[in-house]
């Protein structure tokens, strides 16, 4: 794996993490658009350079993580869900789920057609939870147990984790903003799992390799949430399940072979 790849990886990675298309799902669609194998230390490096976006997101929220003790309430609550169910199935998951082509695009189209439908169902109400630190316990285990789905690559964890906070009474801007910090111990987690499984094994080059994806994609990721935040406040999430349809059904016809 070259730097220019690692650079690609991150551009891809910063943009996408933090949108309702799948971070997972586009970098395993991009290893086969520029033939890389899915060796097991590109699974490490695409769980690592989420640390990258992840960095954007502290800096980001910074004052906010820093003042309230109840949004590191709702945040550690949320995110048991997911780590239950990761550190049961990692094995499962990193040998059969990532990098597996099939899965992802079914995911992403699936993934598309259900954003459109839940997108025109949702209703929201002048009770919907407007701050993160309102929210209760139950809710955000809750809103855990629904971006746990996205262990499926494809599935999109942002977007797993806003539609479910949506559906349980939380303001589409608070249930955006919740799934960025949700992010946090999530992907801390992960990345620290597979480096622990992975024992640290790595040569000086795809140490190298690492340290650029991880710089890349904090930088990318910065822009991408600033936009998202601004996007959201005047759109729906109609869009991005049209674009996860027409990816799918493009990657379907005109890549695989």
């Amino acid at each position: 794996m070259s730097i220019i790849d690692a650079l690609i990886f991150a551009i891809v990675e910063g943009i996408t993490e933090f949108l309702p298309i799948s971070s997972t799902g586009h970098l395993i669609l991009t290893s086969k658009l520029i033939s890389l194998d899915q060796t097991e230390f590109l699974k490490t490096f695409e769980i690592f350079i989420q640390l990258g976006a992840i960095l954007s997101v502290i800096v980001l929220y910074k004052d906010l993580l820093m003042k309230n003790r109840l949004v590191w309430r709702n945040i550690l609550a949320g995110f048991l869900p997911t780590a239950i169910i990761g550190f049961v199935l990692f094995k499962i998951i990193k040998t059969f789920l990532l990098g597996n082509l099939y899965v992802t695009l079914i995911a992403l189209f699936l993934g598309g057609v259900l954003l459109i439908f839940l997108e025109k169902l949702h209703k929201p109400k002048s009770s919907d939870i407007a701050t993160i630190d309102k929210l209760s316990i139950k809710t955000s285990i809750l809103i855990g147990l629904c971006q746990s789905v996205s262990v499926i690559p494809g599935v999109s964890r942002s977007a797993a984790s806003i539609l479910g906070a949506m559906f349980l009474g939380v303001k589409r801007e608070t249930a955006v903003e919740y799934s960025f910090l949700l992010a946090i111990p999530t992907m801390l987690a992960a990345s620290g799992l597979d480096l622990v499984k992975s024992e640290f094994d790595f040569s000086a080059n795809e140490l190298t390799v690492l340290f650029v994806g991880f710089m890349g994609s904090f930088i990318v990721a910065l822009l991408a949430v600033k936009y998202f935040i601004k996007y959201i406040r005047k759109h729906s999430f109609a869009v991005f399940g049209m674009y996860r349809i027409v990816l799918a059904l493009v990657f379907w016809l005109l890549v695989i072979r």
